[in-house]
């Protein structure tokens, strides 16, 4: 059995300037403060000599590993990226950064803010325009219905509300 996964289909390169902000800190975090602290460990490891029991050492260095992982992922991606700063010139359809509030059929209500697949969490309501909600959403306007393919069969929503901040 091989190891080989086929690479993940890339995600939309949009994004929103908090969502750019919070990558960019996220770098800086671990170029300017993690990786070098994990550095002095590793190096103090390295003094005590045999390196093939030494937990510091080892675990040090694969924490390297993973820093660097993800420092050369995020340089790339920030590189790729188009930051959103302006809404769009129609604001009475759905796009990229608006607040949609829709109402399903047993009459509960949600708000969601569409975001790119890098920012997206839904315990701050941030969904990402490649969701199939979101993707169902898009374009749409105040009172049209939104339907969606679940493994539950289809959901349908109305859009309730819609803004730009």
């Amino acid at each position: 059995m091989s190891r080989y996964r086929p690479p993940r289909p890339r995600g939309s390169a949009y994004i929103t300037p908090e969502g750019e902000k919070t990558l960019r800190d996220e770098l800086r975090q671990l170029w300017k403060v993690e990786r070098p602290q994990v550095t002095a460990v590793v190096h103090e490891a390295a003094k005590n000599g045999d390196r093939s029991e030494n937990g510091d050492y080892i675990y040090g260095k694969r924490r390297l590993r993973e820093i660097d992982s993800r420092v050369r992922f995020l340089t790339k991606r920030l590189e790729e990226l188009t930051v959103v700063h302006r809404p769009p010139a129609d604001r009475a359809k759905v796009y990229f950064g608006a607040w949609v509030t829709l109402e399903a059929e047993d009459g509960s209500t949600a708000e969601y803010r569409i975001v790119g697949p890098d920012e997206f969490d839904l315990s701050k309501r941030m969904l990402s325009m490649d969701s199939p909600l979101a993707r169902a959403m898009l374009g749409k306007r105040i009172d049209d219905e939104v339907r969606v393919q679940t493994p539950n069969g289809v959901q349908e929503y109305y859009v309730l509300g819609l803004r730009y901040d």
